[in-house]
């Protein structure tokens, strides 16, 4: 019953947070932040359980519950931990804590209802990485799109309302290319077998020809690119983020987009094997597209939650070339990469925010010079951008390393052209540091530095950002099971060695026509 405690928890949390919110409006956070931290302690028991266990341990799941909740369908409530998604199960719990933090008093409005969103978005977050039946996957993907948009609706800043439908309107329409793969999926395999079924694991077994997993990948590459987001599905992002409360900020970035990343590692690797090798080319190009394309309109920004923004483009242009380079040390990097792109920009994000909150603007021409009033500030977000431009010793750097070490033996000439995003992100980095808290005073001093609370928020997030950085084993060995599951990585050698190049998958070749054969395309998947 932990898995389903994971979920109940902060839902739970979260009407009570909506109820007591009326009365005690201080209450409310309390209960809120209460909530997760139980949570936490559920996962990090989980994460206890599998270092337990040891490497070599037989059973792929570390926890698993499954029950039966329409078997004429063949839909169960299917839950499963791994070492992966115990990894985002902490993040999630982690960012939650944040953004309560960050938004203790910039919320003023309907507080008790905000932290119910708030908590139900990440209900949704959390089932999207449990979820081992592809319908129950499907109703949480779709569970974060409400109250997500009704954080930036109510909450969020001058043009909310029209960034809210913008980010409803991408992601729902994502969703329903999705919904439409999975019962294709599930039609193929019961036609097959006669065996209906969502079960993940069931549907890892299906055998499907080379047009049928070409298009029924494409769905599931539809959702998932569009929440990564990858170019050229992108243009959501940067109004969303924008306008969003400094919560819906953290949250977008820290999870939702992650989310995205997650769908591809866990379904469409294992799911399309061979015909995820044969697109590997072009999603290697997108993400090197995102890479170079966000620092470029970064760079350009003139409002500073806009620029952390299209950052966020770039970085995770790394995480979906590592994806698909599908090598064992990029898989890894695009791991490393996703925990730490979730706690720097999460951290840019709520600097922007404290600062919002202080001057009532986010221009950069409005800023400058604010080093002097705000020491403390400046030197928490010269850490959060060294961090995004990969200072070695700090996460970021480890994730984007071993996505280029491992890209380089898949495509050699995208790697090049990828780690020129190093140097790019240098640029924006600290041009956003200089524009920001040097340079001519823009703003009259006797502002407040940073408080207790915030010090603590902003202190965890860069102690656990240093923590990654110079000891980023414990979080290899954790993911290390689940990526060697993947077929790339089996196909390898047993997960002993990294692919060498994207070679000729089973029965189809690199950049072969989708209507091409593949036979048994997920064949040898345990």
């Amino acid at each position: 019953m932990i898995l389903a405690g994971i979920l109940i928890i902060p839902l739970l949390g979260g009407v009570l947070a909506w109820l007591i919110g009326r009365r005690d409006q201080q209450a409310c956070r309390w209960v809120a932040l209460a909530a997760l931290l139980a949570d936490l302690a559920f996962i990090l028991s989980l994460w206890s359980q599998g270092a337990d266990r040891g490497p070599n341990a037989g059973a792929r799941w570390i926890a698993e519950s499954k029950w039966t909740w329409i078997p004429q369908l063949g839909i169960s409530l299917h839950f499963g931990v791994d070492g992966l998604t115990i990894l985002l199960l902490l993040l999630a719990a982690f960012l939650g804590m944040v953004a309560i933090a960050v938004s203790w008093n910039e919320i003023r409005e309907k507080v008790g209802f905000f932290h119910f969103n708030l908590m139900l978005v990440l209900t949704g977050v959390m089932g999207v990485f449990l979820s081992l039946d592809l319908f129950l996957f499907y109703i949480f993907w779709e569970l974060m799109l409400v109250p997500m948009y009704f954080l930036i609706s109510l909450w969020g800043h001058e043009h909310r309302v029209y960034a809210a439908v913008k980010f409803f309107i991408f992601t729902q329409l994502g969703g329903l290319f999705m919904l439409v793969a999975v019962l294709g999926l599930y039609f193929v395999h019961g036609r097959s077998t006669g065996d209906y079924t969502f079960d993940y694991t069931s549907l890892l077994t299906t055998k499907l020809s080379g047009g049928v997993a070409f298009w029924l990948m494409m769905g599931f590459i539809a959702a998932f690119f569009v929440k990564l987001p990858a170019v050229p599905l992108h243009t959501w992002l940067a109004d969303a983020h924008t306008e969003a409360p400094t919560a819906g900020s953290i949250l977008l970035a820290g999870l939702l987009l992650k989310t995205g990343a997650y769908g591809i590692i866990r379904f469409v690797l294992p799911l399309f094997p061979a015909t995820s090798r044969a697109v590997a080319p072009i999603a290697m190009a997108l993400g090197v597209a995102g890479i170079l394309y966000g620092a470029i309109l970064a760079f350009s920004q003139k409002d500073l939650k806009r620029l952390i923004a299209y950052t966020s483009i770039s970085h995770l242009g790394f995480v979906l070339l590592g994806a698909f380079a599908g090598t064992k040390t990029s898989l890894q990097g695009s791991v490393i990469l996703i925990i730490a792109h979730g706690l720097s920009t999460g951290g840019s994000f709520a600097v922007a925010g404290a600062l919002q909150e202080r001057l009532k603007t986010r221009k950069l021409d409005a800023l400058g010079g604010l080093w002097a009033v705000m020491p403390r500030m400046g030197g928490v977000a010269l850490l959060f951008s060294l961090a995004s431009l990969g200072l070695p010793g700090l996460a970021n750097f480890v994730g984007e390393f071993l996505v280029l070490a491992g890209s380089y033996k898949a495509n050699p000439a995208l790697t090049v052209v990828a780690s020129v995003g190093f140097i790019a992100s240098a640029v924006y980095s600290l041009w956003l540091i200089y524009r920001v808290f040097h340079g001519p005073q823009q703003n009259e001093s006797g502002i407040a530095d940073l408080n207790l609370r915030e010090t603590v928020v902003f202190g965890s997030m860069i102690a656990l950002i240093v923590m990654v950085g110079l000891w980023p084993q414990p979080i290899l060995d954790t993911a290390a099971p689940a990526l060697e599951s993947l077929e790339y990585i089996k196909a390898s050698g047993a997960g002993s060695a990294a692919l060498t190049e994207i070679g000729q998958p089973a029965g189809i070749e690199l950049g072969a026509r989708p209507d091409q054969t593949v036979q048994g395309a997920s064949d040898g998947i345990e």
